[in-house]
C-alpha cells in the first residue's frame, strides 16, 4: 500500500506567510487536540474545511522537515509523568527546522484548564542533541510552572528519542491552526520505527473547539491519545507499558 499524496489537495488553498501567521496565531499557550488519521481521511478533512483556510508557504514551499530531539532523566521522569497523566508533566526538546534553518530549545508544560504552554529559546543546530548551557533555562522555566526538575541545577538530561517528519500548517478563519504531520519516524539509540500510511493532525486554538475540530467530529474522528515522545518510546520499547497510548499504538501506529 502506498501513501496518499496530499499535495494536490492542498495546492488550491491560498497562501499565508510566516510573519502573518505568527502575528495572528502564534498560540504559545493553547488548547491542543491530536488525531491520527489514514492519509486518505485527511483528504476528506481538507474538503470539509471552510473558505478562508490558508496554507503556510515559505519560499515557495508548504511542507517542511522537522527534527525533534527529546531529553529525559536517566529514569525517564518526564515519560512516567506523562504515562501517569500527571498535571505537572513536561517535555524538553530541541526542534530543528531542516528546510528553513534554525533550532530552538523548547520546554512544554501544562497550564490551566488543560492548555499547553511552550517556552523556548534559540539553540545552536550543532548542539541539538544536548541541552548544554540551556539547562538553567529549563530549570527556571519549569520552576515558574510549578515543576521541579529532578536534580535541579545539577539535573542530568539525556537525549532519549529523535523524531523526524514533514509538517504542513494551515491557518483557519477562526484564528486557530491545523498542522498535518506525515512521514513520522522515531529514532532511538538502538532501534527505529516509521508510520508511513497515517498522518498526525493537530488542532491548536486559544479556547474551545476550532472549525477543524468540528469538521473532524462531523467526519467521525475523535481525538487520539498520542504523544510523539512518549508514544514513540512505547513503540520502540513495549516493556515500558504506556497504558494511555496502548489503543493508539495497537490500532494505528504499530509499524
Amino acid at each position: 500500500m502506498t501513501a496518499v499524496d496530499l499535495a494536490p489537495a492542498l495546492a488550491p488553498l491560498p497562501a499565508v506567510g510566516l510573519d502573518e501567521l505568527l502575528a495572528t496565531a502564534a498560540l504559545q499557550t493553547r488548547v491542543d487536540r491530536k488525531y491520527v488519521l489514514p492519509r486518505a481521511a485527511v483528504l476528506d478533512l481538507l474538503a470539509a474545511l471552510p473558505d478562508g483556510t490558508r496554507r503556510l508557504v515559505i519560499d515557495g514551499r508548504d511542507a517542511f522537515g522537522y527534527e525533534s530531539v527529546y531529553f529525559d532523566t536517566p529514569d525517564l521522569a518526564a515519560f512516567h509523568l506523562a504515562a501517569g497523566r500527571r498535571r505537572r508533566r513536561y517535555k524538553v526538546r530541541t526542534r530543528t527546522y531542516r528546510d528553513t534553518g534554525g533550532c530552538w530549545l523548547e520546554v512544554k508544560t501544562r497550564g490551566s484548564r488543560g492548555t499547553t504552554v511552550k517556552d523556548r529559546r534559540e539553540h545552536a543546530v550543532a548542539d541539538r542533541a544536548r541541552v548544554g548551557d540551556a539547562l538553567g533555562f529549563v530549570v527556571d522555566t519549569l520552576h515558574r510552572q510549578g515543576v521541579e526538575l529532578p536534580g535541579g541545577p545539577d539535573a542530568e538530561l539525556r537525549p532519549t528519542l529523535t523524531t523526524q517528519y514533514r509538517r504542513r500548517t494551515l491557518h483557519l478563519p477562526d484564528g486557530a491552526r491545523l498542522t498535518i504531520d506525515t512521514g513520522l519516524e522515531w529514532l532511538g539509540a538502538t532501534s527505529s520505527a516509521a508510520v508511513p500510511l497515517h498522518a498526525v493532525v493537530e488542532t491548536k486554538s486559544v479556547t474551545g473547539a476550532s472549525v477543524a475540530d468540528r469538521a473532524l467530529w462531523a467526519l467521525g474522528h475523535r481525538p487520539s491519545r498520542i504523544s510523539k515522545y512518549a508514544t514513540g518510546l512505547v513503540v520502540l520499547d513495549p516493556t515500558l507499558g504506556g497504558r494511555p497510548w496502548r489503543r493508539t499504538v495497537r490500532r494505528t501506529l504499530t509499524p
